[in-house]
């Protein structure tokens, strides 16, 4: 699959290296290569499908544009919207530097007044990454997101794990942290906790599902990545490769759904706007790069 941040030779259906070669691998690709990889295979289908080589894709929270920027480096159109100033600035200056500020508009605005400056059922595929964990309210997102999709399109939803962070505190030693965090309703770990809510797989794909999606598949990201220290993956032959890979293949297991930093459920309209089956979580990087 092409690198996020590498320009493709052309605007459209361009093959560049992998997330997960050459030498611009880093530590940043532990936080995005699962999930570029399901949505650029997410774009993909939706270019045969429509038989349109340009998507028109929204990007809900997309600050700085970690994954706008590259999907507009694959020909698409990307309108990313987020109440950051200073985040859709940096968007602008990333666009430009990329090549793709034709192809690339920031608006200021969030998920609750999402329709005061995105079209509703404007957009083949909607990104909604690391929002919902801020929102008032997470359903109301989801539905947001949704109405913004034309009649078949692809929802890609990113957002904090719980089983994650229960699993951090405890492995730093933080046992009460930890016990909070499992019971709070909002699996927060304390007054000092950053992250105002988190989720399990199965109200994340409840959520989706509610909103009148399909949900196609749903991946653990950073299942290892944060728990691994940085010197052995920085110092290590091999092992940032090795991580990655790892990471891939665990993304798609169950098992590994309920320790992950982040969850990624990837929801989708049937061709008529039916139930027919799309297939499971089978068939198919925590937060974006800051």
């Amino acid at each position: 699959m092409s690198d996020p941040m590498r320009p493709p030779a052309s605007p459209h259906h361009a093959q560049p290296a992998s997330p997960r070669s050459g030498p611009s691998r880093s530590r940043a690709s532990l936080r995005t290569a699962v999930v570029w990889e399901v949505l650029q295979d997410a774009l993909e289908r939706r270019v045969k499908a429509t038989g349109r080589e340009s998507l028109d894709v929204l990007d809900t929270g997309g600050g700085s544009g970690n994954f706008a920027v590259p999907a507009a480096r694959l020909g698409h159109r990307v309108t990313v919207v987020d109440p950051s100033p200073n985040a859709l600035f940096a968007l602008e200056r990333r666009a430009a530097e990329a090549g793709v500020a034709d192809r690339v508009k920031g608006v200021q605005g969030d998920a609750h007044g999402l329709f005061d400056v995105a079209e509703r059922g404007g957009y083949d595929v909607v990104l909604c990454h690391g929002v919902l964990e801020y929102v008032d309210d997470p359903a109301e997102g989801v539905r947001n997101a949704v109405a913004a999709l034309r009649p078949e399109g692809v929802l890609s939803l990113l957002a904090a794990g719980l089983g994650g962070a229960v699993l951090a505190r405890a492995l730093a030693g933080h046992f009460k942290e930890a016990r909070q965090a499992l019971d709070d309703p909002n699996g927060r770990w304390g007054t000092g906790d950053p992250v105002p809510r988190r989720f399990t797989a199965e109200q994340l794909t409840g959520l989706v599902e509610s909103a009148g999606l399909r949900v196609g598949a749903v991946h653990g990201v950073r299942v290892f990545a944060d728990l691994v220290p940085g010197v052995l993956v920085d110092t290590e032959p091999g092992a940032l490769e090795a991580l990655l890979k790892l990471e891939e293949a665990a993304a798609e297991l169950s098992a590994f759904h309920s320790v992950a930093t982040q969850l990624h459920v990837l929801g989708e309209t049937g061709e008529t706007g039916g139930t027919a089956d799309i297939g499971g979580a089978d068939e198919t990087d925590g937060a974006a790069e800051a």
